[in-house]
Parts: structure tokens; C-alpha cells; sequence
């Protein structure tokens, strides 16, 4: 079953939280602990998230500027499937198995192949594989042939975006020539909107509820599919900024369509993240059936992220303070890959200090080819010989100033009139 410490695993997360069976494939699974392959970031069980946890890494450390290992990023090309998709991790020399490729795993390595460059075939069959396995209602599923969910959804559009491909015109045909739902339409079937009380207004559910087919807000879906919905990708790099707080959804009796607009859905999230953020003492909180709550740093994340991308930083500022403030325990001080690649990634999209965690993200993984303090564009170091230099051009311009006072005082001795 998988764990709901990782960050991209939606489908249990999610579903937990929502009282929904996710129920992804898990055939061909290697054993209990597989080994931890050469060029993988961390050293826990990659089972479940060995290509989720490459992929962040790959992401947060390319744009921290180091050059990783040919052997990090051929593991992750390497774990792509032929048909374009990729597994959650699949052991070395094991066939592919097409019930056991997820839409998560795959659209976080489309993102961490397009920051990295030079990967345009992988990242074209990746998107070829979203475009293939995208429901007829524009989402997309954890595993082929599920329901959509919101988390999935908004991570594909991410892909989408991170492979300039317009997620508008990413659509299934309808059934009798009609237009079909695109990836915008399939995400905003998951966002309530002004039929919801107005304090949930804006949020997304994981997955409607089956039976009734009603919406319950969901804060880590909310938060995955708000970076999506504000038209980003990871990594977060974005100059825009807003002076103002995100708009909430407004309501005019009578007059609201049943969805979001697509124009409106990453002000009415953020929005909504905003006020939950400000509720849980700057943090959101992983309600669990049968557990008490706990912070939850996972969807803190991605709504910082969130609101950083949708020109909202003040918004996200005391979250991403919060965020930097438990870094030690959220990545077991450092060693938990996932964790510290996506604390780096909002740390980079805030424009905090990224030094310390650049460090600890590349500990954990290949020696990298290059990384910020080697590039070609840091400072050379003085050549040994430069202080010999200097002190022969000292010696060299007081020989000629000697030389030229004695010339004038002879002059001087010839013809007393100068």
C-alpha cells in the first residue's frame, strides 16, 4: 500500500482524507526493500516514489545551478516505458507494465527532463502518454482507467505547462463528433464554487463523492491543483507580483456558473489557501479518519508554491518561514529526498537562502558533474603569479621616476634657465 509520506502519492493521501478507496495497481511491485539503485537520490525504499523523488531532485537542483550526474538522470530516462509513461519505480531489468504507470510519476518527470534540457524526445513521449491517458471528463487518474482526481489533474496540467503545451487544447473527442472536455474542464470539475458555503468556495476536492456526487474541500488536493491552476510548473520561477490579496470567488445571486472559469480558479483557490493558512497558524493541517491532525508540510508546500506562482508571495511568506522553521524534522534533517527537494524548491521560489539545502539534497544522491561554485561563471582564482607582478611594476615605475629626476637636474646643471 503506499505511504502517505510521499509527497505525490494522491491517490492514498487523498483518498484517506476524503474517505475514498484510490486503489491504484500495484502489479510486478518489488520486494519490501528494494535496493537503492546506483544514481538515485536518498536511501530509503524507492518502491513507491524512487521516480517522484528523482524528479524533484533533478528539478530543485538544476535550477539551484549544479549539473547532476549522467547517472542520476539516466536512471530517470531509464525508468520510462516505452509507451511514454513511467512507473513509481521499477527494478532494474523488469519489464513495464502498462496497469502500473501512474499520471503522477510521469509528470514529474516531464518537469524535471525540461529543466534539465536536452531531453525533448522523452519529454514528448511523456506528453504523448497524458494526451493518451486522459479521462473523456479532461482529468486524469493516478493509474489508467480510474476515476480522475484533482491531485492527478493538476499535475499533468503542470507537465503540460512545463512542455508548452496548451492544456486548452488538450482534450479526448466527445462521443458523436462533439468537442471533448480539455485538461482546464477536467480540473474545475474538482473546485467548488458558489454553491459551497463561502468559506470553502474556491477550495478542491479529491475526487467528487460517489454516491451523491458532491464536493468536500481537500487540502492537499486544493493545494496540488492551485499551482496548476495558476498556470504553473515546478520549479516556480515567476517575477510577477500582485500588491494585493488573492481574489475570492465572487457570488452574484442567480448569476454564478455551476464551475469555476478557468480565468478565475487560481485567485478563488488562493484565496482560499490564504485563509486556511491564516487559520492554521500558517501552516495547513493533515486530517487523517482515526488519527488526530497534524501540520501538514506536504500541501503547505505546494501552496506556497501556489501563491508565490499566482503573484501572491506575502501571502506565502510566513508558510514559507514556517516551512524553513521545521525543515529538520519535515526532512529527518536531511536525508529524506522528497522533502528536502521540495523545501528547496519553495525556499528557491521564495528567493530565501538555499545554500545549506542544496548541500544536503546533493549529499544524497551522485557526485554532480558541476554545481554553482565550480561554474564557468564563478569568480577564477588569482594566479600565483600576481603578487610578482604587481611588485615588479612598483620596482619598474620607480627606476623611471628616479631615472627621469636625474635627467632634469642634469639638464638643470647645462642650462640654469630651466
Amino acid at each position: 500500500m503506499l505511504t502517505a509520506a510521499r509527497l505525490g502519492a494522491a491517490a492514498l493521501s487523498a483518498a484517506l482524507l476524503a474517505g475514498v478507496a484510490a486503489g491504484p495497481a500495484l502489479a510486478d511491485s518489488p520486494s519490501p526493500a528494494a535496493a537503492v539503485p546506483d544514481g538515485l537520490y536518498g536511501k530509503s525504499d524507492p518502491t513507491y516514489d524512487g521516480v517522484w523523488r528523482q524528479s524533484l531532485a533533478l528539478t530543485a537542483l538544476t535550477a539551484a545551478k549544479v549539473t547532476p550526474a549522467d547517472s542520476a538522470v539516466d536512471w530517470l530516462t531509464g525508468q520510462q516505458c516505452e509507451d511514454g509513461g513511467w512507473p513509481s519505480y521499477r527494478a532494474a531489468g523488469a519489464p513495464c507494465d502498462a496497469k502500473t504507470e501512474d499520471s503522477n510519476a510521469t509528470a514529474v518527470a516531464v518537469q524535471a527532463l525540461v529543466a534539465l534540457g536536452g531531453h525533448q524526445p522523452a519529454v514528448d513521449k511523456g506528453v504523448q502518454w497524458l494526451k493518451a491517458n486522459q479521462n473523456a471528463d479532461g482529468s486524469w487518474p493516478y493509474n489508467p482507467g480510474n476515476p480522475g482526481d484533482a491531485n492527478s489533474t493538476g499535475l499533468a496540467v503542470n507537465a503540460l505547462f512545463a512542455a508548452r503545451t496548451d492544456p486548452a487544447g488538450v482534450a479526448k473527442p466527445g462521443t458523436g463528433g462533439a468537442a471533448g472536455k480539455n485538461a482546464f474542464d477536467g480540473l474545475a470539475r474538482f473546485q467548488l464554487g458558489c454553491t459551497a458555503p463561502v468559506d470553502q468556495r474556491g477550495a478542491f476536492a479529491y475526487q467528487p463523492d460517489p454516491a451523491a456526487g458532491t464536493l468536500a474541500p481537500n487540502t492537499l488536493a486544493s493545494a496540488q491543483a492551485a499551482l496548476a491552476a495558476a498556470g504553473g510548473h515546478l520549479p516556480v520561477a515567476t517575477s510577477v507580483h500582485a500588491d494585493a490579496t488573492p481574489t475570492a470567488l465572487v457570488c452574484a445571486d442567480g448569476s454564478a456558473p455551476a464551475t469555476i472559469p478557468h480565468a478565475e480558479s487560481g485567485e478563488a483557490v488562493g484565496a482560499y489557501l490564504a485563509a486556511q493558512l491564516t487559520a492554521g497558524d500558517e501552516h495547513l493541517t493533515l486530517t487523517t479518519p482515526g488519527a488526530d491532525p497534524k501540520p501538514d508540510y506536504t500541501a503547505t508546500a505546494w501552496a506556497s508554491l501556489a501563491l508565490i506562482q499566482s503573484g501572491h508571495p506575502e501571502q506565502a511568506t510566513d508558510a514559507v518561514d514556517w516551512l524553513e522553521g521545521q525543515g529538520a524534522t519535515w526532512t529527518k534533517n536531511g536525508t529524506d529526498a522528497a522533502a528536502t527537494a521540495s523545501l528547496l524548491l519553495v525556499s528557491q521560489a521564495a528567493h530565501r537562502s538555499t545554500a545549506d539545502l542544496t548541500g544536503q539534497l546533493t549529499a544524497l544522491g551522485p557526485v554532480p558533474k558541476a554545481n554553482a561554485a565550480t561554474s564557468a561563471d564563478a569568480t577564477p582564482a588569482k594566479k600565483k603569479s600576481d603578487g610578482m607582478g604587481q611588485f615588479w611594476l612598483i620596482i619598474v615605475g620607480l627606476l623611471i621616476g628616479i631615472g627621469g629626476g636625474l635627467l632634469l637636474s642634469l639638464q638643470r646643471k647645462r642650462n640654469p634657465n630651466l
